[in-house]
């Protein structure tokens, strides 16, 4: 166990090193100005709601269109990228009129994103972009022919190409200049979402340099950090998961394609729209907290996508324990791990806070006090008491304390041969111990 323990330190030393060596490089190599989000409800008449609904679906026709010819490229081995397909598009639009009725920046952009993703993923797992369960989005990406303009205290409105003035809910001021804007929609109601430049770079160095913190995620909190802080909230209330259940019952009964399977699919949405806000302000205002108050966050590596994997299996060889392993599945999305994660680099780029992943291997098992790693020492989901020296602690806090010692580990053990560190950490961090 304690030869396992050592290896695990050292897979979470050389990923902490090899993170703060890509730190250290992009801030030699400059940073760029921060971008942020503004995202505004529209006010839409009956015809500009249209006329959204339209570019979306023209939109969602000309990715389906471009990766179906990516895909067959790619089989027989040729490939297919923006350029030619930005030049076909071009000459599509004279035998489909239909295409001239969206802006051409919209079809565009649309192109430039499918390159993107097949680029980060591969063209064989880019997916479709389905009618029923795609949103209709599109984005306007010159930021100079945006105007935007205030109204009153409540109100402003934007002008884009093909629809003119729409009014928007002024909720918070812009800060900065236009650089796209993007209208989707969801739960029935259009949003704008702007890409603004607040004009300022990221801070080179933290406001307390010397802090730290881990974080440990869970099921049953959300976070709990290393200084004993449980950062939890209820996403979804009591009465909106009845009604949920019920929505899903009521569902499940209905013939596809009909006109009440909309409109209670439209219900469900509404319930699932508010909880994913709960979710992400609360993500959101976690993560500005922690990073403002520390310089080095420490996070568990995880895999979000590989642990919420269905372990239903196949025909042949079917899973064992499927019922208990969805439950966990829905307990890890609830809690949003992978959202929360976002949310920290997302805020770390406006205090300069580095941003740390360790290996999670044996971290709830390990003593923070003795390091002595025992199975036994969890008693159970929230007790944790040390089979070696007795010590007694929060079993998420102590893990939490394993990842901040972890990532403390690394400025006591040099620059990866790059150079040395001015400032010596205790020898006691560097062993995961507490000095």
């Amino acid at each position: 166990m304690l030869l396992a323990s050592g290896r695990s330190r050292l897979r979470s030393l050389l990923r902490c090193q090899w993170l703060a060596l890509a730190w250290s490089h992009q801030l030699e190599g400059g940073v760029a100005s921060v971008l942020s989000g503004r995202r505004y409800r529209l006010e839409l008449t009956a015809e500009q709601a249209g006329r959204c609904q339209e570019f979306g679906d023209i939109c969602r026709a000309v990715w389906n269109t471009a990766l179906e010819q990516r895909r067959e490229y790619r089989r027989r081995g040729a490939w297919m990228n923006y350029v030619p397909q930005c030049a076909e598009l071009a000459e599509a639009k004279r035998d489909h009129p239909w295409l001239k009725t969206a802006p051409a920046q919209l079809l565009q952009q649309t192109l430039r994103d499918l390159d993107r993703a097949c680029r980060e993923h591969g063209t064989f797992k880019v997916q479709w972009r389905s009618k029923t369960r795609w949103s209709p989005s599109f984005r306007f990406p010159a930021g100079k022919s945006i105007a935007v303009e205030r109204q009153g205290r409540k109100w402003g409105r934007v002008k884009l190409l093909k629809l003119g003035w729409v009014r928007f809910r002024w909720s918070r001021p812009l800060g900065g200049e236009i650089r796209s804007a993007t209208v989707s929609r969801r739960g029935g109601q259009w949003f704008v979402s702007f890409v603004v430049d607040e004009g300022r770079e990221t801070p080179q160095e933290h406001a307390m340099p010397d802090s730290a913190v881990g974080i440990d995620r869970g099921v049953t909190v959300a976070a709990v950090t290393s200084d004993g802080t449980f950062h939890d909230r209820q996403f979804i209330t009591d009465g909106e998961t009845v009604r949920c259940r019920r929505l899903q019952k009521k569902l499940a009964r209905q013939k596809k394609g009909s006109a009440n399977r909309r409109k209670t699919v439209a219900a469900l949405r509404r319930i699932t729209g508010r909880v994913t806000d709960r979710r992400t302000d609360f993500c959101a205002y976690t993560a500005n907290r922690i990073t403002a108050r520390n310089a080095l966050v420490v996070l568990e590596d995880l895999r979000t996508r590989n642990m919420t994997a269905s372990a239903s299996g196949t025909l042949d060889r079917p899973g064992r324990n499927v019922r208990q392993k969805a439950g966990l599945n829905r307990a890890i999305l609830d809690k949003g791990w992978h959202k929360f994660e976002l949310a920290l680099r997302s805020a770390a780029r406006h205090t300069g806070s580095v941003i740390l992943l360790v290996n999670p291997a044996y971290t709830s098992q390990t003593c923070n006090r003795c390091g002595h790693v025992d199975p036994k020492s969890r008693k159970s989901q929230a007790a944790f008491e040390c089979t070696a020296c007795g010590h007694r602690d929060h079993a998420d806090v102590n893990a939490a304390k394993n990842q901040r010692d972890a990532g403390l580990a690394f400025p006591a053990c040099g620059d990866l041969g790059t150079s040395r560190s001015a400032k010596q950490e205790p020898v006691g961090r560097a062993t995961g111990r507490n000095p």
